[in-house]
């Protein structure tokens, strides 16, 4: 009989919203088909590819028109990094429209990751470097050009990710997007406190929490923006995570965030991942939730 590693059950019909294989500066473990294939040959649904540098709505396309028949889909959105263009109505409106033909272009418009106030403060970066970085300011009044993008993402239907924001900011941004009638709102909680994220939830927004910060890839410095290399202090523990999963019950998302070279490939990495959640106490059916259920929901994928 051949080894079938623990947990492998736990991917089948799984969608991990959250893989980085698209080209980077540093090195990957998988290209995009790869991702696709190893997804696929896991019994996944499908697989969400972000990118730090620019919209991936047109590898996920290309992605799907080589490798659809093998059964996991994948779909792309746009970081609104500097690369990208930066946080601009054109930025998000160029992005739900880039595939091929309809119904191909971003499932997803995200505020920027590693260009926010909060994460580069995190990184420790310089005074000009966070000048030029997003955020909510403390009155937290969303900026207007926030506000046109959220405009867009509710008349598209699609997702409005809040980036790599602080709890704070998450929520003003969760109350701005429901009042401008987003119904697909997508945070990352990993750090969030349980009443940040309770907020959220009761806004209608889906909390992410993904694997990547509770690695041995946290304690090397890397690339994620440009050629300096971070890393973020303090990384979590599953314990840290599990209050926090709790706290987005039936609006929690499990997700991979692997793809960088010191991790396994993102489907191995997600059933580790999964495993870890599993010791803590989680279901397979509550497991069956936020990998399939609720990405499948928020994402629109049948």
């Amino acid at each position: 009989m051949p080894y079938v590693p623990p947990g492998s059950h736990l991917l089948k019909g799984a969608i991990d919203c959250h893989v980085h294989c698209a080209p980077h500066l540093n090195g990957r473990s998988v290209n995009v088909f790869e991702a696709v294939r190893q997804a696929a040959a896991a019994g996944m649904k499908a697989i969400g590819i972000m990118c730090n540098f620019q919209n991936t709505s047109g590898f996920a396309a290309l992605a799907n028109d080589e490798l659809g028949h093998l059964g996991c889909h994948a779909f792309g959105g746009v970081i609104m990094q500097p690369t990208a263009g930066g946080v601009t109505l054109e930025v998000a409106k160029a992005a739900i429209g880039y595939g091929y033909g309809p119904g191909t272009g971003a499932r997803f418009v995200s505020l920027p990751t590693h260009h926010t106030r909060y994460i580069a403060e995190r990184e420790g970066r310089s005074p000009a470097f966070l000048e030029t970085t997003f955020q909510v300011p403390e009155n937290n009044v969303v900026p207007d050009v926030v506000r046109a993008i959220m405009d867009l993402c509710a008349e598209k239907d699609v997702v409005f990710d809040c980036g790599h924001v602080s709890g704070r900011e998450a929520v003003a941004l969760a109350e701005e997007a429901k009042k401008r009638g987003v119904t697909r709102i997508r945070t990352h909680g990993s750090r969030y406190t349980t009443d940040q994220i309770k907020a959220i939830v009761a806004l209608g927004g889906y909390v992410e929490l993904s694997f990547f910060i509770l690695t041995h890839a946290t304690q090397v410095g890397l690339t994620h923006v440009d050629e300096e290399k971070h890393k973020i202090s303090s990384a979590s523990t599953i314990q840290d995570f599990a209050p926090r999963i709790r706290a987005a019950g039936d609006r929690c998302i499990l997700s991979s965030d692997a793809g960088v070279f010191l991790l396994p490939p993102p489907a191995e990495a997600f059933r580790e991942y999964l495993l870890l959640v599993q010791s803590e106490g989680f279901s397979d059916a509550e497991l069956r939730r936020m990998t399939s259920t609720n990405p499948a929901a928020l994402f629109g994928i049948d």
